[in-house]
């Protein structure tokens, strides 16, 4: 009698606190106590909240972009898998965000065509639809000379969703095209009026005008209500709130692509960079992580604009040795692929780091490769292998780079 006494007070929660054995990731016994109040607050003991128009995370997630006055950065190191949420895709504007009534958008295609048409949003609807899961990235998608840097301040405006639209070869089925059409101009509706000259080859290959991501209308801020999408390519071609595409013989030369979006290889600007090169980065352990002696899962991402990732190596010995990591499945074409590495760190000082080859061949280069050929400490389409340098005391912080 006495015995189910105290059961019953224990589960009552008259008790000030209860200990119990519990167990660490890293495999660690310990005692923990649960307190009186802790107890009150068994999510079993009462109705949850009802549900929802909208679905909210824990608060117990803190899933934040870092904003600046001209763009936003993906938290990498907090996502799991390859899918960006689409309030946690990265953003790159020159004039913020539009509003955009859709019931009154309108995309011309005209210049170099047989018959200019004006598409309206339901019109661009009716087309048979094109659903592909492809990464988007900014050419000015390097920071690199602090050591208290995570990846998202690294190199997170890179972002992967999954892009619903049509073709823009499609629309121009409808328009056609006059023998010497070479390029196009894509013009957006914010009030920079967004431009860049892109060629005509990619249009017809594999450009879409979207106009859905992650099963959803199009964020504003990616471009509602429609965007062009150039996959592979850098993130300012993708021109949001697109509106206008005009087709002529030549590039236009706007100010996108002559005073900016220009890079010095060897003594000489670099034009029309579109591609994308091959990168990866470690997201854990990075900073602002901290890890304990042992089995510890090395995990990231990795991509190209030029197709697949064919391989990713990862060192744990400063660059001294590498060795394959895992490639998860499936490995799509323009898209973020996730790497894992199983590694038992022995508590000493170290460096781990990865590079990925694509299909083509290409090798992410190192930094003092990459600043010897340009001249220069960052800027467009700069893809180092990034380091991450783990101290005895387990805390992870970036290398920083000197050219």
């Amino acid at each position: 009698m006495k015995q189910n006494s105290t059961r019953r007070k224990f589960l009552g929660g008259a008790a000030a606190a209860a200990v119990v054995v519990a167990q660490s990731g890293f495999g660690k016994s310990y005692q923990a106590a649960i307190t009186e109040s802790e107890q009150h607050d068994d999510p079993t003991r009462k109705p949850g909240k009802p549900q929802g128009k909208i679905g909210t995370r824990s608060p117990f997630e803190i899933l934040e972009k870092i904003p600046s006055d001209t763009s936003s950065r993906t938290p990498l190191q907090k996502l799991y898998g390859t899918i960006t949420p689409s309030d946690l895709h990265f953003e790159r504007n020159h004039a913020g965000v539009p509003f955009i009534n859709p019931n009154q958008y309108q995309l011309l295609i005209h210049g170099f065509v047989d018959k200019a048409m004006m598409f309206s949003l339901a019109d661009l609807k009716r087309f048979p639809s094109v659903t592909r899961i492809m990464f988007l990235e900014c050419s000015g998608n390097y920071r690199g000379q602090k050591a208290e840097l995570s990846p998202q301040e690294v190199c997170g405006l890179t972002s992967q969703s999954e892009w619903t639209g049509v073709m823009l070869s499609t629309l121009l089925r409808q328009t056609g095209l006059k023998p010497n059409a070479s390029w196009f101009l894509a013009e957006g509706g914010d009030g920079a009026r967004m431009t860049r000259s892109i060629p005509v080859y990619k249009a017809l290959n594999d450009a879409m005008i979207v106009y859905a991501q992650n099963g959803e209308a199009i964020r504003p801020e990616q471009g509602y209500p429609a965007r062009l999408f150039l996959p592979g390519w850098e993130g300012n071609t993708s021109v949001k709130w697109i509106r206008r595409l005009e087709f002529s013989d030549a590039p236009f030369m706007t100010r996108e692509e002559t005073s900016k979006y220009t890079e010095t290889v060897n003594g000489k600007i670099r034009q029309f960079s579109f591609v994308m090169d091959a990168r990866s980065v470690i997201t854990f352990p990075a900073y602002p992580a901290r890890v304990e002696k042992g089995w510890i899962e090395i995990r990231g991402i990795a991509w190209t604009g030029r197709g697949k990732v064919q391989e990713v190596e990862i060192s744990v010995d400063a660059g001294r040795s590498w060795n394959l990591a895992q490639l998860c499945t499936p490995v799509l074409d323009k898209a973020h692929t996730q790497f894992r590495y199983l590694w038992r760190w022995n508590g000493e000082e170290t460096e781990i780091m990865s590079r990925v080859t694509d299909e083509t061949g290409y090798i992410q280069p190192t930094y003092q490769q990459l600043s010897a050929s340009r001249s220069s400490r960052g800027g467009y389409h700069f893809n180092p292998i990034t380091r991450w340098l783990i101290r005895p005391d387990g805390q992870v912080l970036h290398v920083p780079e000197q050219p």
